[in-house]
């Protein structure tokens, strides 16, 4: 066998197994960013303990459209302003979060800065379709079918008990941690 270099596709799959291995993954980089966007309410639903819907909605200073098109590629950021890894104040910083999640789901974006809504479907990491959205404020992203083209990630996950448990541990303590967001 041949040494080949990996599709886009599957080595962005392969990144989002360090930063996504379960739903609880997911909603603690979701919350973290908006914590990190300014958030004073957060809402968080899951069913299926998060396996097949995860929704993270706050009230934080959302994106542009331009910013939302930018947002899902890997090692984009508006959390470092320089390149000084000294001075971070954010709790995500790296850029992961967002393209690692949305190369292993379905996820709907929505976001608005103030102005204009926009939405976002992507689909495995590909935008699917982008519009207006009727979001006034603040981001929504929804996860769902969790892992479904890596099958191979499920089998790794714990019974559906456990992991919902997980998930409101880390919400828990994010809003014992945060007593000025509304969680």
């Amino acid at each position: 066998m041949s040494i080949r270099v990996l599709s886009q596709n599957l080595i962005n799959q392969i990144a989002a197994g360090e930063v996504i291995e379960r739903p609880s993954s997911v909603v603690k980089e979701l919350i973290e960013n908006a914590i990190d966007a300014g958030a004073t309410k957060i809402d968080v639903n899951v069913r299926n303990s998060g396996k097949s819907y995860i929704c993270v909605s706050d009230n934080g200073k959302g994106m542009s459209k331009e910013d939302l098109e930018v947002c899902i590629l890997r090692h984009a950021t508006s959390k470092l302003p320089t390149d000084d890894l000294m001075n971070i104040n954010f709790l995500g910083f790296r850029g992961e979060a967002l393209p690692s999640i949305a190369s292993v789901s379905n996820v709907v974006l929505k976001t608005s800065n103030g102005n204009v809504g926009t939405e976002v479907i992507i689909d495995g990491g590909k935008i699917i379709e982008c519009k207006n959205s009727d979001i006034r404020k603040g981001t929504s992203i929804t996860v769902s079918n969790l892992f479904y083209n890596t099958p191979v990630r499920l089998k790794y996950l714990k019974s559906l008990y456990t992991e919902l448990a997980n998930i409101t541990e880390y919400v828990n303590k994010m809003a014992l941690s945060y007593p000025n967001i509304k969680f």
